[in-house]
């Protein structure tokens, strides 16, 4: 008889769940994977495929209409190329960084470049320093090596090629890293490469493939960090020079491979147009580009 007034007794257990606060944790998670894969330039469709997630599942998760599992995340960070941490951890801050980041959200998008740029280099590296570190970028045949080579031998610097120190760094070709772990490895790869010279080089010229400008953090590294220059040329010399340093893969199985680079030009333009100057080879010998590298270095 006594046994149900003992239950009666036993207090309700104490809720730990608040699911109020899992349904905001969900969604802002949704949000941090879609900004993330925003920033990157990447559509959901080329997400799904990174992360052998289904486009429509991936779209649940970035509204918030699903919960997804560690397993889920832990590919959709990796193919993102950022740690699972990065991914469930909302960023922290002083009242101060908020208050920044909330003006700075304000701002239109053609401001907040400005902004951006502003801030990486009154705030970052002193200026002094960073044209210590000379950076050349643009696509394949603008020149980059040849004046990246000629004028780090004037200065007597040391001339670093970002892709030959990817190729060092992972023991094998360009091609192999992408068969094996695809655009997102490599972008890991470039990343940490780039960071290992900033660090083991104050005084140098190097060089970066041209799509470095796709990877809004990679490419911030470089700006805050070096005197970045612009090798610029037309569509066609950029072709002729590869054809002419005997790579013929551009024109094969391709008709329109000269209007697929005019397509890239014009989509980077805005990118590489933040480098710190602009040097347009086209028409010009090698020795008129460097004599107007060299004077743009010294200013």
């Amino acid at each position: 008889m006594m046994e149900p007034a003992e239950k009666a007794d036993t207090p309700a257990p104490l809720r730990f769940v608040d699911e109020a606060a899992d349904t905001e944790f969900i969604q802002a998670l949704g949000i941090r994977v879609r900004e993330s894969r925003a920033q990157r330039g990447m559509s959901r469709k080329t997400l799904a495929l990174n992360s052998d997630v289904s486009e429509r599942y991936l779209a649940q998760v970035e509204s918030g209409e699903t919960n997804p599992s560690i397993m889920v995340l832990r590919h959709v960070a990796h193919a993102l190329g950022i740690s699972l941490i990065e991914l469930l951890e909302p960023q922290q801050g002083s009242p101060e960084y908020r208050l920044i980041s909330r003006f700075l959200e304000q701002l239109a998008p053609n401001r907040l470049e400005d902004a951006l740029l502003r801030l990486m280099r009154d705030f970052g590296n002193e200026d002094a320093s960073r044209r210590k570190r000379i950076a050349l970028v643009g696509l394949r045949g603008a020149g980059k090596s040849t004046l990246g080579r000629a004028l780090a031998a004037e200065l007597s610097m040391p001339f670093v090629e970002l892709n030959n120190a990817i190729e060092a760094e992972a023991g094998m070709s360009l091609n192999e890293v992408f068969m094996l772990y695809g655009q997102p490895g490599f972008r890991r790869l470039e990343r940490r490469c780039l960071e290992n010279f900033i660090a083991q080089h104050e005084n140098a010229v190097i060089t970066v493939g041209g799509g470095i400008v796709s990877e809004p953090e990679t490419f911030n590294l470089l700006l805050m960090n070096c005197y970045t220059v612009w090798v610029k040329a037309s569509p066609e010399e950029h072709m002729s020079r590869v054809v002419a340093q005997g790579d013929f893969r551009p024109m094969e199985g391709n008709a329109e491979a000269m209007e697929d680079m005019r397509r890239i030009l014009s989509a980077r333009e805005p990118l590489y147009s933040k480098a710190d100057f602009t040097l347009n080879t086209t028409g010009q010998a090698p020795e008129v580009s460097l004599t107007q590298l060299r004077q743009a270095v010294a200013r």
